[in-house]
């Protein structure tokens, strides 16, 4: 089934996840994924790939 239109948020809309969120979030990523290559691809999608620190 496709979103719906109201689904759909633009990317200036986001706000950055806390560090220790991110933080946490990489570590369950790292635990879990089966190569480094899905882990980047996680990573990215979730938005909190390493070297993102503002």
């Amino acid at each position: 089934m496709p979103p719906k239109t109201t689904d759909i948020v633009e990317e200036e809309e986001l706000e950055p996840v806390a560090d220790e969120t991110a933080i946490s979030a990489r570590r369950v990523v790292a635990a879990y994924a089966t190569d480094a290559d899905e882990a980047r691809m996680l990573f990215a999608m979730l938005g909190i790939a390493p070297g993102e620190d503002d």
